[in-house]
């Protein structure tokens, strides 16, 4: 349909060309579509794009163009002048009650298309260091990253999910030590600190009970996840790891469990991955040290202050950047570059960051420094998301992961459920705070709650589909539908609505923005959901042979679309609700 729209629109500019004796090449314009059918189906802006080469006034232009477009039979049943210079154009119902035939002969394909080509994408996610259960807000980016992922796929992405983290460092060693203080606790071995004595600000506080020295960090990781590994090495070892250093096996032990219930909550979630990628690899195979050796012959790299500073400014940014300390130890920047090039050695030809907003000031530094590398910085992105609060009862939950106050996605998916989370984690632009209303997302009412909303108009279609085999109806195929039955003003709006999902498809996959799907899926079951509210003005089943086929058929084609939509933000859509 769009394809014939753009023939049409090209057949009246070479008029236009033809009578301003301006040549025959024919400029670049776009068709949108409408926000609002007051509006018309699509937006035309060639008259705007065309003004200044023709010299003359774009509204007079845009005039013509509608002239033009609807003085033969056509795909433009009414086209209007609006604003600067664009056309308003609606298509004739027809066209629209042509789509029945195109949703039901290919219900599985309708909004895929082969954009991309089999290009290969790395999307990587979630990349949280196994210290802890996953929180809110990396569950939040867990989502965002597993539906640009289906998104990128369903355009003809060849596409992997990789999670990428770091076992390593100051916060893997305080990971053990404070497991082993737990552990020690259970043991019998050694009494917990003085609440007053836990802070972020000093150094471990040390103890001493029944002659086994005990150091439990100030800043240690204090939830109620680490005396569950403690629990669970007790019962695994009983007191054979009593000699261990913090840093030794109990380090290794808790990031052996932490990672289980990470990927045990993904599996939730419905999240797989493809790779999970080790930042200590880049230490151990020497790619550290080969990409600061790269740098370094770009004269991109110097020694100040003890440290080695990356010479930023000269790639474009406002200030140096530290790659490493005057410890010897690098910043998180060296190993994100060193990685970023892996990933195109590895052949990825798009390369999607899904990170919080914590590391908005990094990347740039990131995609410089790769650029200098040889990599292709356009082929870089950020998908940069903002934190997540939660409340209940109308008050904002605090969350701290080191202090042991944060709330899980475990613990949240215990209450509501996968489909529930996700569809509340995508439902916002990923650049704006989400605030989770947990109550609002526990209520059973789909007339309340957005996700069962959705759902239940899928449910509802199905519970249609079986009423109609009940009494014996079959259910018709694509070439058994008479689509001009379905004439009502309500049913032609569903349509249109319904023709928007391909290009609907693209464009939340092309910004990397799912919440698009989840507010066009709102949409059409607030089409859907009066529609059959209203059984007297919509009865689909009755004694009108040909007006039953075609709105059953215009029920498969909705619950065509709410299937595919649902799937593309990784949830169910049910039979029965």
């Amino acid at each position: 349909m769009r394809e014939e729209l753009v023939a049409a629109v090209e057949r009246a500019l070479r008029v236009l060309l033809q009578e301003a004796s301006a040549g025959e090449e024919l400029p670049a314009f776009s068709l949108e579509v409408s926000r609002h059918p007051d509006h018309g189906d699509f937006a035309c802006n060639a008259a705007l794009v065309l003004a200044k080469r023709l010299r003359r006034p774009p509204r007079e232009l845009a005039g013509r163009l509608a002239e033009l477009l609807t003085a033969t039979p056509g795909p433009v049943a009414r086209a209007e002048v609006a604003g600067p210079g664009f056309v308003n154009l609606w298509l004739a119902g027809s066209r629209w009650q042509a789509l029945i035939s195109d949703l039901l002969a290919r219900p599985e394909q309708y909004g895929r298309s082969d954009r991309l080509g089999g290009r290969k994408v790395q999307v990587e996610f979630l990349s949280a260091n196994p210290t802890g259960p996953i929180s809110i807000g990396h569950g939040r980016q867990a989502v965002l990253g597993d539906c640009i992922a289906r998104l990128l796929e369903a355009v003809g992405g060849k596409v992997t999910r990789e999670y990428y983290f770091n076992n390593g460092g100051r916060q893997m060693r305080m990971l053990g030590a404070s497991v082993r203080a737990r552990y020690l606790e259970l043991l019998g071995r050694a009494a917990p600190p003085p609440e007053d004595a836990l802070s972020d600000d000093s150094l471990p506080w040390p103890a001493e009970v029944g002659g086994l020295p005990v150091e439990f960090p100030r800043d240690g990781y204090r939830g109620e996840y680490i005396r569950e590994i403690a629990a669970r090495l007790r019962e695994e070892y009983g007191d054979g790891l009593l000699e261990e250093p913090p840093d030794g096996r109990f380090r290794s032990e808790a990031e052996r469990l932490v990672f289980e219930e990470i990927r045990a909550t993904a599996a939730a979630l419905g999240i797989h991955f493809d790779v999970f990628y080790n930042e200590m690899s880049l230490y151990q195979e020497g790619k550290l040290d080969e990409a600061l050796a790269d740098l370094r012959r770009q004269d991109l790299v110097y020694e100040a202050e003890g440290a080695t500073w990356l010479r930023a400014t000269r790639l474009g940014q406002d200030r140096d950047r530290v790659l490493v300390k005057a410890s010897g130890e690098p910043t998180y920047l060296l190993p994100d570059v060193a990685y970023h090039r892996e990933k195109f050695r590895r052949g990825f030809e798009l390369v999607i960051d899904v990170q919080g907003a914590d590391h908005y000031g990094q990347f740039p530094f990131v995609r410089a420094a790769a650029a200098a590398l040889g990599c292709d910085a356009e082929r870089i992105e950020l998908v940069m998301h903002q934190m997540v609060s939660l409340t209940m009862g109308g008050q904002q939950v605090r969350q701290s992961k080191r202090a042991g106050t944060f709330v899980t996605v475990d613990e949240v998916l215990q209450q509501i459920g996968p489909d529930v989370f996700r569809f509340f984690m995508i439902q916002r632009r990923p650049d704006s705070h989400l605030d989770f209303d947990l109550d609002l997302a526990r209520e059973t009412d789909w007339t309340k709650n957005p996700a069962y909303y959705v759902q239940y108009a899928h449910a509802r279609s199905c519970g249609v589909e079986r009423e109609a085999e009940r009494r014996g109806v079959a259910l018709p195929q694509a070439s058994e539908v008479d689509a001009g039955r379905l004439a009502l003003p309500e049913e032609i709006e569903l349509l249109r609505k319904l023709g928007e999902f391909p290009e609907l498809v693209e464009r939340a996959a092309e910004t990397r923005e799912p919440h698009h799907v989840a507010y066009y899926l709102r949409e059409v079951a607030g089409l859907w959901n009066p529609y059959l509210q209203d059984g007297k003005r919509h009865r689909i089943l009755s004694e009108d042979a040909e007006l039953t086929r075609a709105r059953l058929g215009l029920c498969r084609a909705v619950q065509g679309v709410l299937r595919s939509g649902l799937s593309l933000l990784g949830m169910s859509a049910p039979e029965r609700m």
